[in-house]
């Protein structure tokens, strides 16, 4: 059997453009999910190893959706070549379990490592650059002004938090940080 393996690494990513690949490269069954690429005990994925057997064959888009590190998709690929399984990543073709194959796997998970190390770096720069400028705040900017916050827990005198939160948009949830937040 062909399985597919798609991943993206946040809630808000789409998963659709990896899924009509795999599909169009033969995958009859996909295990996808959204979860970081950080962690290795991605249910779905764990779920996918769990259920290859010899004579699968294993399609993934990019080395970086299958593995978190060199070491682990080095790890990964040796387990499923002693279970008889193929891998197919479609930006790199079938990783043969030769010794060129596997000398081509190590060097391009390397570069998948080491591209992912520097996005992470640049990002860190950037931040560090940001916090000297004056006025930087870190974090997701607030949704609410003080004085809509101030309007809402007014309203709570004479409302219940479900009919505040109807009343200005501001979710219940929302609400009760404030209101938790003011005793404090």
């Amino acid at each position: 059997m062909i399985y597919g393996y798609a991943r993206v690494s946040t809630v808000g990513q789409d998963l659709e453009a990896q899924i009509q690949q795999l599909e169009a490269n033969g995958a009859e069954k996909i295990f996808s999910e959204k979860f970081t690429g950080t962690k290795k005990d991605r249910p779905e994925f764990t779920s996918l190893l769990a259920e290859l057997k010899a004579g699968d064959t294993l399609i993934v888009t990019k080395l970086d959706r299958f593995a978190r590190s060199t070491v682990d998709a080095i790890t990964t690929v040796k387990e499923l070549f002693g279970r008889g399984v193929r891998i197919h990543v479609l930006n790199m073709g079938v990783i043969e379990d030769t010794v060129t194959g596997r000398l081509i796997l190590t060097i391009f998970s390397g570069f998948a490592e080491f591209e992912r190390d520097m996005i992470v770096e640049r990002t860190q720069e950037g931040k560090a650059i940001a916090k000297q400028k004056e006025g930087f705040k870190e974090g997701r900017p607030k949704s609410y002004t003080e004085k809509q916050l101030n309007h809402a827990i007014e309203l709570l005198g004479d409302h219940s938090y479900n009919e505040v939160a109807a009343m200005t948009g501001i979710s219940k949830s929302t609400l009760i940080r404030e209101v938790n937040k003011r005793k404090a």
